[in-house]
């Protein structure tokens, strides 16, 4: 059984579904609008627990998720969404042990999700241009335990990575093609490229210069999400959404030969899933 200590992120949920998302310090307390909560009654106590405030309202504590964490966090800009989150550390392979590169820190929501996926044995690097906003997001990890994970870098990337042979390297920025030269040079041979877009003509420029720059095994996707209300007698999805957040692009790098396509040529795009079901299996 998980007991809760000192220096734990936890969670307490009132029977609103209304959380608080803490760090348990000896003699610190929560004020809520359902009243007081003392950290030392929560040092302790197992997960699950029901835990009263002064008030006599109930609340339930919990192990944050990681979702918990990434729409609880302290932000100045819009960050990724978990839904997107979760195929790029799938799609680009951000298991422990890998060296991941990200340039556009903002507030840290991905940096948090890499640092965590790496392990111990892994490392983030992260690119910044603003002072502001990395030290938000130095503080977003270092109240998530992960900030030991993570070289924060505060320089342009027009000048290229200080890191090479990198397994995969993310771009959250506006104009993502104008530094995969940079990219190129930062990954190993057939390393993990991403990057997010919130339009098509975005999108279509950085296809471009993929093609240019020696990425190949195209992708181009987006993610929808969406949750229903959990009430047996009327199951039924929520009001709303969140729809188009924006287009994920992943791609390999690849080593060119005197056998490689010109570069006007079409290299290598990702193959359709070979799972996918095809238009006569839907309508039929």
């Amino acid at each position: 059984m998980a007991i809760t200590q000192a220096g734990d992120i936890v969670q307490l949920v009132g029977l609103d579904h209304k959380y608080f998302i803490l760090k348990l310090k000896p003699g610190d307390q929560l004020q809520t609008h359902r009243g007081v909560i003392w950290h030392d009654d929560l040092i302790g106590q197992p997960f699950g627990t029901e835990i009263t405030s002064h008030t006599g309202n109930p609340f339930y504590l919990l192990q944050p998720s990681t979702d918990d964490l990434l729409l609880d966090l302290k932000r100045s800009s819009q960050i990724m969404y978990p839904k997107d989150i979760g195929l790029v550390l799938m799609k680009m392979a951000i298991q422990p042990g890998v060296r991941v590169i990200e340039a556009g820190t903002g507030s840290g929501g991905l940096t948090i999700c890499l640092a965590q996926a790496v392990g111990t044995n892994g490392h983030v690097y992260s690119y910044e241009v603003r002072e502001d906003m990395q030290n938000l997001a130095r503080k977003n990890l270092e109240r998530s335990g992960l900030s030991e994970r993570v070289s924060f870098k505060l320089q342009d990337i027009s000048a290229g990575f200080a890191e090479t042979e990198a397994d995969a390297l993310f771009l959250d920025l506006p104009n993502p093609w104008d530094y995969l030269a940079q990219a190129y040079r930062a990954l190993k041979g057939g390393g993990f490229f991403g990057s997010i877009l919130p339009t098509v003509n975005q999108v279509t420029e950085l296809l471009i210069a993929l093609r240019r720059e020696n990425f190949a095994f195209i992708e181009v996707c987006e993610t929808f999400l969406r949750y229903y209300k959990p009430v047996p007698q009327r199951l039924r999805p929520v009001d709303r959404m969140v729809a188009h957040t924006g287009f994920l692009i992943f791609a390999r790098t690849i080593i060119p030969t005197t056998t490689t396509a010109p570069v006007e040529g079409e290299p290598p795009t990702a193959a359709e899933p070979v799972n996918a079901p095809d238009e006569a299996s839907i309508l039929s």
